[in-house]
C-alpha cells in the first residue's frame, strides 16, 4: 500500500522564523542572567517595523533593541530603516500564583512531594513522536526538508553559492510502501536571490550543491519531480515581501504531516509553559520508546491543567507497531520511568539554561545536541515493561 507524506522547512531568514528567533533570543538573555525568569514573548515583523510584546517577569531587563539588531545582522539583514517597538509587561499575578504553588500543594495532596510544588503554566495537550525510519528517529520527509534548508543556508553563508539571500524554504514529499519510505516523490526549493543572479545557473547550483548532499539519505530518482523557484524570480523577500509572526510554523518546528500538533507554539516561552516543556518531554519519551525497540512508531500525548502539577492524561499510540505489550501498558510505564510534573521536566532536561535560540530555526527535534534527544532511559524502560 502506497502513501505519501510531506514536510516543509524554512531558512533562518524566513520572516516567521526570524520572529521565533528574536523571541527565543530574548528568552535566552533573560535565562542567562536569571534562570527563574518567566517569559512569554511574541514578535510581529513587517516591512520597516518589528513589534515585541508579551510578559516578562525577571530580575534582569533584557536589551530588546540590541538583541533584535544583533540577530537581524547575524542572519544577513540590514537594520537600516527598521523601527523597533516594545510592549512588554509582567506576568499575570494569577498565573504566577498557579505556577508557583500547584493545586496539589495548596490542597495538601503533595506532602513530601517537592517535585509537585509548581503547577503547569497553562492547559493543553502536547504531542511527542518518534519512528525508526531515520537515525534521528524522525520522519524521513522532515529530516530531508531540514537538510535542504541547512545546506542552502550553509551555501549562502560560505558563499559556496553566490548571489543568494536569507529568505528561503523547502518542501519534500516521500512515497511510503507498507509504512517505510522508499523514494522521494517531489522536492520544492524556493531561494531568495539578488536581482542580477542568473536563474538557470542558480537552478544548477541548487541541484548540485544543495540537493545532492541533502538528499543522500534517500536520493532523488529519475521520476522525482524537482521544482526550484517555481514562481520564477524571488528577489523581493524577507520583511519587504512578507509579514512574520511567532508561532506560525508549528509543523516546521515538529513532525510535518506525520503527527498532530496539540498545544501552542514553542518560541518565546520559558519552560514553566507546558506548551514547550511537555512537548519536549513527550518527544523524549517517544524517542526512548522507539530506541528501546518497544515500537517502530510511537506517539506520546500529555495533557495538563493550569495550576495542576500532574498531567491529566498520558497516552501512547504505536499505530500497531508495538513489539512487547499493548499501548495502555506502555502508557502505565511512563510515570514509573519519567517525571511528568513541570518541575520534574525542567530538572530532567535542564530547561533553565539559555539553549533556546538555536531551536528557533531548523526544527526542535532530531538534533542530537538538544537534551530531549537523549536515549538514556532505554534500559530502564525495557526493564519496566518486559
Amino acid at each position: 500500500m502506497k502513501r505519501y507524506y510531506t514536510a516543509e522547512a524554512v531558512t533562518e531568514g524566513h520572516p516567521d522564523k526570524l520572529c521565533d528567533q528574536i523571541a527565543d533570543a530574548i528568552l535566552d538573555e533573560c535565562l542567562k542572567n536569571d534562570e527563574e525568569s518567566k517569559v512569554a514573548c511574541e514578535v510581529l515583523a513587517t516591512k520597516g517595523n518589528i513589534f515585541v510584546a508579551g510578559e516578562i517577569t525577571s530580575s534582569y531587563e533584557p536589551d530588546v533593541f540590541g538583541i533584535v539588531r544583533k540577530l537581524l545582522t547575524g542572519i544577513g539583514y540590514s537594520t537600516d530603516g527598521i523601527e523597533i517597538d516594545t510592549f512588554v509587561h509582567q506576568q499575570s499575578p494569577d498565573i504566577a500564583r498557579a505556577v508557583a504553588e500547584s493545586r496539589e500543594k495548596r490542597e495538601g495532596l503533595s506532602e513530601n512531594q517537592t517535585d509537585w510544588f509548581h503547577g503547569a503554566g497553562d492547559q493543553g495537550v502536547m504531542i511527542g513522536y518518534a519512528c525508526d525510519e531515520t537515525p534521528q528517529l524522525m520522519p524521513m520527509p522532515v529530516v530531508l526538508a531540514n537538510r535542504i534548508v541547512r545546506e542552502l543556508s550553509a551555501c549562502r553563508c560560505s558563499e559556496y553559492i553566490q548571489g543568494i539571500l536569507p529568505d528561503g524554504k523547502a518542501q519534500v514529499t516521500v512515497e511510503y510502501e507498507n509504512g517505510k519510505p522508499v523514494r522521494v516523490d517531489s522536492v520544492i526549493v524556493s531561494c531568495q536571490h539578488m536581482e542580477d543572479k542568473n536563474l538557470k545557473k542558480l537552478e544548477t547550483e541548487i541541484r548540485n550543491k544543495v540537493l545532492l548532499p541533502a538528499l543522500r539519505p534517500l536520493p532523488a530518482d529519475e521520476d522525482t519531480r524537482i521544482y526550484i523557484n517555481p514562481s520564477g524570480r524571488f528577489v523581493c523577500g524577507g520583511l519587504d515581501a512578507d509579514t512574520g509572526l511567532t508561532g506560525r510554523k508549528l509543523m516546521v518546528d515538529t513532525y510535518g504531516s506525520m503527527a498532530p500538533h496539540g498545544g501552542g507554539a514553542f518560541s518565546g516561552k520559558d519552560c514553566s509553559k507546558v506548551d514547550r516543556s511537555a512537548a519536549y518531554m513527550a518527544r523524549y519519551i517517544a524517542k526512548n520508546m522507539v530506541a528501546a525497540g518497544l515500537a517502530s512508531r510511537c506517539q506520546v500525548s500529555l495533557a495538563y491543567a493550569i495550576g495542576v502539577a500532574q498531567p491529566v492524561m498520558v497516552q501512547v499510540d504505536t499505530f500497531g507497531t508495538g513489539k512487547v505489550c499493548e499501548d495502555d501498558c506502555l502508557a502505565l510505564a511512563i510515570p514509573l520511568v519519567f517525571g511528568l510534573t513541570p518541575q520534574q521536566i525542567i530538572h530532567t532536561l535542564r530547561l533553565t539554561r539559555p539553549i533556546f535560540r538555536q531551536t528557533a530555526a531548523f526544527g526542535h527535534f532530531g538534533r542530537k545536541e538538544l537534551p530531549w534527544e537523549r536515549t538514556d532511559k532505554v534500559e530502564l524502560l525495557r526493564n519496566t515493561v518486559i
